[in-house]
């Protein structure tokens, strides 16, 4: 069953950025998914080994990290994000969703811990959102414990709802057909969907094809490498969306700051479709009860 928990949006306290006066129902929007690897840079295969400390132990160099990445993502509307901590000791206790909808200036922000090592790291997906959501949920997924689903719904319900799923996928291939099976189901009825992450698998795999068939899901571009960051050849990371969706521009980013490269993409939105408030409108980060 999942948790439905409230989302948050950034404190009163928090310095807001300058932001473009946005339309309070937009058409068009800008997404991007990045695996930022807790705010670790990673630029050789030497440096899983070199630096494979700075998965447990703090690191000088994460929040001056984590400020680039929230710098990429300013232009976004929605974003998915993988292997994020939750705040744990290696992260100086941060819950690293929220610095980044706070620097980045999004009004609204999730964040799901899917594996907690104690007090040292709480291994999570977020979402940043410039549009408050109706609902979110979280679903566990099927397999050995640490991954989950993050579910967002935008508008009411059924034919007038945006659903964004933010996922990160297991490293085994089995765990990955019985993941994607599960949430085909969740999504097969949909008729707008987002999906987007690190899902550990390329285009036409058995996995993806599974997830296809169930859904309306469409893989709009299979040739953007994301994985390693330094030497893409792998396309690990992905934006799937239904047909009712327009993709105007996709795109992997040529950012380096992880070892997975950021994937972006920009859609138009069917006029029936109203999102609600746009980021804030006043030039201000408002709170909310969680």
């Amino acid at each position: 069953m999942p948790t439905s928990t409230a989302t948050r949006s950034v404190a009163e306290s928090s310095p807001a950025p300058e932001l473009e006066q946005p339309l309070p129902h937009p058409q068009r929007l800008k997404l991007a998914s990045f695996n930022i690897q807790t705010g670790i840079s990673t630029s050789a295969d030497q440096d899983y080994i070199t630096g494979g400390w700075r998965h447990v132990l703090p690191s000088r160099k994460r929040l001056p990290n984590l400020l680039r990445i929230a710098q990429l993502l300013r232009p976004f509307d929605l974003v998915g994000l993988q292997e994020v901590d939750g705040g744990g000791a290696r992260s100086q206790h941060i819950v690293q969703t929220q610095y980044l909808a706070e620097q980045a200036g999004f009004s609204h922000w999730h964040n799901q811990v899917n594996r907690r090592f104690g007090n040292i790291a709480l291994h999570s997906n977020g979402l940043l959102s410039r549009i408050k959501p109706d609902a979110v949920h979280d679903y566990k997924l099927p397999g050995l414990p640490g991954r989950g689903a993050l579910l967002a719904r935008y508008g009411r319900s059924g034919e007038e709802a945006l659903y964004l799923c933010v996922l990160h996928l297991a490293l085994s291939q089995k765990a990955r057909l019985k993941q994607l099976g599960f949430v085909g189901e969740l999504l097969h009825d949909l008729p707008y969907v987002i999906l987007m992450g690190d899902l550990n698998c390329e285009p036409n795999s058995p996995e993806l094809n599974l997830l296809i068939h169930k859904t309306r899901l469409c893989d709009p571009v299979c040739e953007m490498k994301t994985f390693p960051s330094w030497r893409p050849h792998r396309m690990l990371d992905h934006i799937l969306v239904t047909p009712g969706l327009g993709v105007e521009k996709a795109q992997v980013l040529n950012f380096a700051c992880s070892d997975h490269l950021p994937v972006a993409m920009e859609i138009s939105l069917p006029e029936h479709l109203a999102l609600g408030h746009h980021g804030p409108l006043d030039g201000t980060l408002r709170s909310a009860a969680p």
